[in-house]
């Protein structure tokens, strides 16, 4: 291992008689992690040293302690819920078989006005990971520190777009400052509180931009020197445990480059030696307003991952695995409800939802008993036609199969080694030991259950519930411009508002004389405008939106 300058190593016997390696807690490495819960702490003349462990990767999967991992990882966002919910939603993802607990940072929440920060409540991210730790669970941190995730205006603080010369994710100086400045500020934060996996926490992977891949053409060279830009820097933050880049094909190394979607068994990773990771399983999707609840199934949720490890898939995160609700100004996009409970495995309010938590958790524990062979065995496959095949991970100590049916309208059967299978359509069947079938994704045995929403018992019927309307508080705004202004168009609302506001009120006069030949014909108000909603009123009265 190594180890920063003027630092101290030791060998010594842990208990159970295994030789490890320890360090000065000052001393922070980039190839020296620890895992949780938190290590045991041992005292050498007056000097604090940690059980140090490895934590890296090879082209199969992440490996700890030098070994390969299955990792399955679910996405819960901190200020989506509330601190007293924290602790029972990590628990549920622990008792649901995850390994780990995914999550954004959110620039504009924490840092509202340049240079001023908010880190309380439920934006108190070093509470929420600690809580992770407390449950003995592994943290990812996506760090971005672009977001998207429905939230308002992706994460992004109004005024970043407010300052002079600002192009966002180029290379363009005044972004970098901002973004660089506010990366080293978390990841700072991060390491003060000792918890990146190189000092003993639970943080094992940490994410630089996201999904930039998607919208990087347009940006030509810039767009190539920026994720060049953004690993460099993210590298010299030095936080000890690998980086991801999720939908970024050309992420140049040491970054892991990663897939998002409703299916990621065909991702191919830019190099041997980047695993196949699964950063977003979209396990449902978010509500508009006026639109229908959406739903994926269960069935088709588990097809995807058990697809995903047939292929050599060896760390999924669902996203979401609860939602939860975008309180106040946060909800982003369009027409996006304050409701983000994404047809999660726990829903928006943090209950279990039936069938799909309890299916995915014995699609889990399976893949869990299998995860030597997944990590290490050779893989062969076998092709049935018609959509139906066979994968077999073999071991010196024995084999697991996969047998997957992709036609979405016939059942396969499958014969193998003397025995025939029936694989429902569009479904994978595991056998831990190529002869029993231990799960299928398409065949549930979970209860189903259904939230049923009654009014509340001190009204009699919804009829009594009563609404009223409140100005916004304006004493506080902050305002680009004060009083009236006048204009031949429509502002940018971003920087008259400063995110302050939802609304800007636009008034104009037209006046008549007595015998105008307009009066008394039906005239037209026409707004050339992309804004989502508009409401005119003439001399008062609301005459549309």
């Amino acid at each position: 291992m190594s180890l920063s300058p003027h630092s101290e190593s030791f060998s010594s016997e842990d208990d159970f008689g295994k030789t490890v390696s320890l360090r000065r807690t000052e001393a922070l490495s980039s190839s020296v992690v620890c895992l949780p819960p938190p290590p045991t702490v041992k005292r050498l003349t007056g000097i604090a040293f940690v059980y140090a462990t490895i934590v890296s990767h090879d082209g199969r999967a992440i490996t700890i302690d030098g070994h390969r991992r299955v990792l399955l990882s679910g996405s819960i966002h901190y200020p989506r819920s509330t601190p007293e919910m924290w602790p029972d939603l990590i628990k549920k993802g622990k008792e649901g078989g995850l390994d780990a607990i995914e999550t954004y940072v959110f620039w504009n929440a924490h840092e509202p006005t340049r240079r001023q920060y908010d880190f309380s409540r439920k934006l108190d991210l070093i509470r929420f990971l600690k809580t992770i730790q407390d449950e003995g669970l592994y943290g990812v941190l996506r760090i971005g520190p672009y977001a998207c995730a429905e939230w308002n205006y992706g994460g992004f603080p109004v005024w970043l777009h407010n300052m002079p010369g600002m192009v966002f994710r180029t290379t363009n100086k005044a972004f970098m400052d901002e973004m660089q400045n506010f990366t080293t500020m978390i990841v700072d934060m991060v390491k003060k509180e000792n918890l990146f996996a190189s000092q003993g926490g639970p943080i094992i992977l940490a994410q630089i931009e996201n999904e930039y891949g998607n919208v990087m053409g347009p940006y030509g060279e810039s767009g190539k020197e920026y994720i060049k830009w953004c690993a460099n820097m993210a590298q010299s933050l030095d936080v000890g445990v690998p980086w991801i880049m999720c939908q970024q094909n050309d992420a140049p190394q040491p970054m892991l480059n990663t897939c998002n979607g409703f299916y990621c068994d065909n991702f191919v990773p830019n190099n041997p030696n980047t695993p196949k990771m699964w950063t977003e399983n979209w396990t449902g999707w978010f509500k508009q307003w006026g639109g229908k609840n959406p739903h994926r199934t269960t069935e088709d949720v588990a097809f995807s991952v058990a697809r995903f490890f047939q292929r050599g898939g060896t760390f999924n995160n669902y996203y979401m695995y609860h939602g939860g609700t975008n309180f106040d100004r946060t909800a982003g996009g369009p027409y996006i409800t304050t409701s983000y409970d994404y047809d999660a495995p726990l829903d928006e309010y943090g209950n279990l939802s039936q069938p799909k938590y309890g299916h995915l958790k014995q699609l889990h524990d399976v893949l869990h008993s299998i995860e030597k062979t997944l990590t290490y065995g050779n893989i062969s496959t076998i092709d049935f036609g018609n959509s139906a095949s066979a994968t077999i991970y073999k071991t010196e100590e024995g084999s697991s199969c996969f047998f997957g049916n992709g036609n979405e309208n016939s059942d396969a059967t499958i014969s193998f080694q003397g025995e025939s299978y029936v694989v429902p359509a569009w479904s994978v069947t595991i056998l831990p030991d190529c002869k029993n079938e231990a799960y299928n994704t398409a065949k549930i045995t979970t209860q189903t259950s259904m939230m049923v929403k009654k009014p509340n018992e001190a009204e009699d019927t919804p009829s009594t519930l009563k609404w009223s309307w409140r100005p916004e508080n304006m004493d506080n705004f902050l305002l680009k411009g004060k009083g009236e202004s006048t204009q031949t168009q429509l502002f940018d609302q971003k920087v008259v508002t400063n995110d302050q506001s939802d609304y800007l009120w636009y008034m104009t006069t037209v006046k008549f004389k007595k015998r105008d030949p307009l009066l008394g014909k039906t005239m037209s108000l026409r707004v050339n405008s992309t804004a989502h909603v508009l409401h005119a009123f003439v001399n008062g009265k609301n005459i549309g939106k």
